[in-house]
């Protein structure tokens, strides 16, 4: 009796599991490594400025937690630098390298390569910097199972302005807000651009579209038609919005140029054909809105004097409140968009530099 109740022991005991129980057996399997090289990954900086036109390093280095060396010898080093969407749920492709084997992507073939400064470098150059640069990068290593990432955000000095066409207020989907922004030498602006402008006094209670797809307004100033006078100032949320369906008017966001912007001193004032033609003899083009809030915020422009632009639009930009000249503010003042036919003006041109 003994032995029988011994071999049944033994059975059981080497009985396979059952078949409900081993998926959950093999997901408890845990592999840790102790004391080994863990990879780490860090951004000597955060955020990183710099302006349209310019050169910028986004600084990324990797070491082993348990080591001094850059790499444990074993397997080859991959760094891979990727740009996040506002979400962080897509991220575009910008460089990637392993070994001697380097391939950038997009619009960013042949402006960018690795620093490496030394074995561990895996820092980022970007040259002639666009304003769809903007935005934020990770730096990816990746050696054998192990990985690690950091980011970085490039920012870029320049101004938010709105827009709306000869149309008038609210007449913008998403799309077309992007072209419009694009076709006046600018980007639409992001969230954290125009949350910047607000921060310096940017007060605007239309509507606008930003690259994110939501519609916001910037209030410095509460009041009853934008929110109530009661209302604490801030940017104003009127969330995600229908983008071939809804329409608003846009944030754009542009920096510096590499030209001249200036006014022409012309003996006649201009219709708007005529002032595209003035622009053109004097070796320049008719300029564009981006350009003359570019030359008012970052250089400094000052003109009373009202122009034409490439959109038809006239305004004139100023940077000394004066009387009969924005005696309250420092802007850019808008005239309206005329009749391009029969009104006449004066031009504002810009000259692009080889």
């Amino acid at each position: 009796m003994k032995t029988l109740l011994f071999l049944v022991l033994i059975s059981v005991c080497w009985a396979e599991p059952h078949p409900a129980n081993s998926s959950l057996e093999h997901e408890r399997i845990v592999h840790i490594q102790e004391n080994g090289p863990r990879l780490l990954v860090v951004a000597e900086q955060a955020k990183i400025f710099s302006h349209r036109g310019g050169n910028v390093t986004l600084p990324c280095k990797f070491y082993h937690e348990h080591t001094s060396t850059a790499g444990s010898g074993t397997h080859k080093i991959r760094v891979k630098w990727t740009k996040l969407t506002y979400d962080y749920l897509k991220e575009v492709d910008v460089f990637v390298a392993m070994g001697h084997h380097k391939k950038s992507y997009g619009n960013y073939q042949g402006r960018v390569f690795l620093r490496e400064s030394s074995e561990n470098d895996a820092s980022l150059v970007i040259t002639n910097i666009m304003l769809e640069d903007y935005g934020r990068y990770k730096c990816e290593v990746i050696e054998g199972l192990e990985d690690d990432t950091a980011v970085v955000t490039l920012n870029l000095e320049g101004v938010v302005f709105p827009y709306s066409p000869r149309l008038g207020r609210y007449n913008l989907n998403f799309h077309e807000a992007e072209r419009a922004c694009m076709e006046q030498d600018s980007v639409i602006a992001s969230f954290d651009q125009l949350y910047d402008a607000w921060r310096s006094g940017l007060d605007w209670c239309n509507a606008g579209w930003l690259s994110d797809g939501s519609v916001q307004y910037p209030i410095t100033k509460p009041r009853e038609p934008c929110g109530g006078k009661n209302t604490v100032p801030g940017v104003r949320n009127y969330g995600f919005w229908d983008k071939d369906k809804s329409r608003y008017d846009v944030f754009c966001f542009t920096s510096n140029f590499n030209g001249r912007f200036y006014y022409l001193i012309h003996p006649t004032k201009l219709t708007y054909d005529e002032a595209v033609q003035a622009c053109l003899k004097d070796g320049a083009q008719i300029a564009k809105v981006g350009q003359i809030f570019a030359a008012w915020k970052l250089l400094g422009y000052d003109r009373c004097d009202a122009g034409w632009l490439a959109d038809g639009s006239v305004r004139y930009p100023i940077s000394r409140p004066r009387k009969r000249c924005s005696p309250s503010e420092a802007a850019v003042r808008f005239v309206g968009f005329p009749d391009k036919k029969h009104k006449l003006y004066g031009v504002y041109c810009f000259r692009a530099y080889n």
